[in-house]
């Protein structure tokens, strides 16, 4: 399991990307590895929960997003092995 954070760089530059930032987060859905996308408050950037997927695809997924490859936000990826979870997340150990 991932947990990413992608905190803001250059703000300014994210609406002339917001549209190919979305479909890279609907692909993340559509191929099972997001969980959940939200935001890092006050309006700092976002987070992600991600599983399914190696360390390598994750770090190659993230290059992938339009805002990390323009620069307006930083990314990184903390690596998780769960080892207590509440029932409802169960499917995550593994």
């Amino acid at each position: 399991m991932f947990v990413i954070t992608l905190r803001f760089a250059d703000k300014t530059r994210a609406p002339q990307f917001m549209d190919g930032h979305n479909a890279w987060i609907r692909s993340g859905f559509d191929d099972g590895v997001f969980l959940l996308v939200g935001s890092l408050e006050p309006k700092a950037g976002g987070a992600i929960l991600a599983h399914n997927a190696s360390a390598e695809e994750i770090e190659a997924r993230v290059k992938d997003d339009p805002f990390v490859a323009q620069g307006i936000v930083s990314a990184e990826i903390l690596a998780i092995a769960p080892g207590r979870t509440d029932e409802r997340l169960a499917f995550l150990k593994g």
